[in-house]
């Protein structure tokens, strides 16, 4: 058994396949439409709501809502086709969009409640379809937010003021309607990305650098371990908490503010868990930037190497890896020309990120699928653009 790398839509044949279920759906031309990326976080795991850097490219896995303006008076109506071909619908009132089921609506309800001028968007009807696999730790919830916004910016010919306020809004739908209190690096990937080039963002100023990832002989490879451990739900918030209180019990606004000698020096104010969730955060962000100026040098080994730091840090510290995870991290790095793998996301299941020279790809993934007790999922990335309209 081999395996290969998937074969990845192109966002041309994904606008015609939703501008042909639209007009299945509702029995008109969509006349508006938005796309955007999905995003793999090459190093800096849960820095981001501890307003420290984060490194992530966006990918060309992406989400296409298209649509048009509803009958008067209508409720909005969106068909969402999963990745897995099921499909779903939604309706709800412009007036009455708080949280409810079904869940996965939350996030276009959220996009709708924080839209810049919501005051301006008709009634719809939509259609969502998309590349980026749902559960799998490369953002489909910030993809799908993000392309609803650029949507909704086509329907009302009104667009956000700037890319900040547009990933903000993004953020804080996802906040408020699907009730996880994520960083901002999602939507800032997926709306500010830039073509051949990851992005360091700063958490705190909000400032962000691309960083050229064009090199044709390195490649990205995502590996989807096709898992997704239940404990997601309650452990992420959990360790968000921690991370902010230990904060205050630092004297600081944020874990972005303490070194590890600080923490060292303070080390009897905390249990061993909550020790060890802080020097994670502590040493991951230095660990961002230093990576990123490694890569910004062609240093690949080093980057390799931080890569790696950041999968033990998460999986010994953090303790947000799994087994699977854990598996294809290990089975990756005994492939020669792998430079670094690591776990990317929450955790608890989804995706390896892997830095690996082009020639290795298809050995890396054959002794991925010789190793991996799961079946995963492969693709092979470079860093794609932003969120966009959709030209119907």
């Amino acid at each position: 058994m081999t395996g290969k790398a998937e074969e990845i839509p192109s966002l041309e044949a994904l606008v015609e396949k939703a501008k042909l279920l639209f007009k299945e759906s509702f029995g008109h031309e969509a006349t508006a439409g938005g796309a955007a990326p999905g995003r793999v976080n090459l190093i800096g795991e849960h820095t981001d709501y501890n307003l420290g850097f984060v490194f992530p490219m966006a990918l060309p896995l992406v989400t296409v809502v298209v649509g048009a303006p509803a009958a008067e008076g209508a409720d909005c109506r969106v068909k969402s086709f999963a990745t897995s071909g099921e499909e779903m619908m939604a309706q709800f009132g412009l007036e009455k969009s708080e949280p409810g089921e079904p869940a996965w609506a939350n996030y276009l309800k959220g996009v709708v409640s924080h839209f810049h001028a919501a005051k301006s968007i008709p009634a719809f009807e939509a259609v969502i379809v998309g590349s980026v696999p749902l559960g799998g730790g490369v953002s489909s919830s910030a993809s799908m937010e993000v392309a609803t916004y650029t949507f909704l910016e086509q329907l009302t010919q009104d667009k956000a003021r700037s890319e900040k306020e547009k990933a903000l809004a993004c953020q804080a739908a996802e906040h408020s309607h699907a009730g996880m209190p994520c960083g901002i690096m999602d939507q800032f990937i997926s709306v500010m990305a830039k073509q051949g080039s990851a992005l360091l963002i700063d958490c705190r100023s909000l400032e962000a650098r691309p960083v050229a990832l064009s090199d044709p002989s390195i490649s990205v490879l995502i590996t989807n371990s096709n898992v997704k451990h239940k404990l997601t739900g309650s452990e992420y918030p959990a360790r968000r908490s921690a991370c902010l209180d230990s904060a205050k019990v630092l004297g600081k606004e944020s874990l972005r503010d303490v070194s590890l000698e600080m923490l060292e020096e303070n080390k009897d104010k905390f249990d061993d868990v909550t020790y060890r969730r802080v020097k994670h955060v502590v040493t991951e962000t230095p660990r961002t930037e230093e990576a990123a100026d490694a890569l910004e040098e062609g240093d690949y080994p080093t980057f390799g190497r931080l890569m790696v730091d950041s999968h033990v840090s998460l999986r010994d510290d953090f303790e947000v890896s799994c087994p699977e995870l854990d598996q294809l991290v290990s089975a990756a790095m005994e492939v020669s020309g792998v430079y670094g793998s690591r776990m990317t996301g929450g955790g608890f299941g989804g995706c390896t990120v892997t830095l690996l020279k082009q020639e290795s790809v298809t050995a890396a993934i054959s002794h991925m699928v010789e190793k991996y007790q799961g079946t995963p999922t492969f693709y092979v990335c470079k860093p794609e653009a932003g969120a966009q309209p959709v030209k119907i």
